[in-house]
C-alpha cells in the first residue's frame, strides 16, 4: 500500500477587493475578487479569474481559467464553468492555445448547476438551474434549458441584485 500525495486547499496570490468574505475550504489562486464579494465553501476560482464587485459565489462552484464575471452578479451552488470544449476529441491537456474563454456581463443570475460553456452573455440575464449555456446570449432575459434558450423577456434588475443584508455572515 502506498501513501497518497497530500495537496492542500489554498488562497494564494489572490486580490480581494474591500469588505470581501470567503468561507473556506476554498481552493483560490491568481485571482481577483471585487469589493463586497462573497464566495462559498467547497469552490475553486482558478488564475486569471476576474469577479465584480458585489458578486455571489454559492458553493461547490468551479470557475476555471479565462472566466470574467461581472459586477452584482449571483452564482449558484455547484455551477460549472467549462474552457475546453474538447475539439481534439479529448482534453485539451494543458494546452491553453486550445483553451476559450467567458465573458459574464453584470446583473446576471446563474443558477444552480447549471453549466456554462465558453460564450458571452449580456447584462441583464437570468440562467435557470440546471442548464447547459452552449451559445452566446446578446439579449436580456430569461433562459434555460438544454441548449439553454431564452424562455421570457421579463428582467427586473431588482431580482438580480443581492441587497447586502441577504449576504450569509459567517
Amino acid at each position: 500500500m502506498h501513501e497518497p500525495i497530500l495537496y492542500q486547499s489554498q488562497i494564494k496570490d489572490v486580490q480581494f477587493g474591500e469588505r470581501v468574505k470567503v468561507v473556506e475550504p476554498v481552493n483560490m489562486y491568481g485571482c481577483s475578487i471585487g469589493a463586497d464579494s462573497f464566495v462559498g465553501p467547497f469552490c475553486e476560482i482558478q488564475k486569471d479569474v476576474n469577479i465584480g464587485a458585489n458578486s455571489k459565489i454559492q458553493s461547490h462552484t468551479f470557475i476555471c481559467e479565462f472566466v470574467t464575471i461581472g459586477a452584482n452578479c449571483f452564482i449558484g451552488h455547484g455551477v460549472m464553468f467549462i474552457n475546453d470544449l474538447f475539439q481534439a476529441g479529448g482534453p485539451a491537456g494543458g494546452d491553453q492555445t486550445k483553451w476559450k474563454s467567458t465573458q459574464i456581463g453584470n446583473h446576471v443570475s446563474i443558477g444552480s448547476n447549471a453549466t456554462i460553456l465558453p460564450v458571452q452573455i449580456c447584462d441583464g440575464v437570468v440562467i435557470g438551474a440546471g442548464s447547459v449555456v452552449t451559445k452566446d446570449i446578446t439579449e436580456k432575459g430569461i433562459y434555460a434549458g438544454n441548449p439553454a434558450k431564452k424562455k421570457s423577456d421579463h428582467y427586473n434588475e431588482n431580482t438580480i441584485r443581492r441587497p447586502q443584508s441577504a449576504i450569509p455572515v459567517y
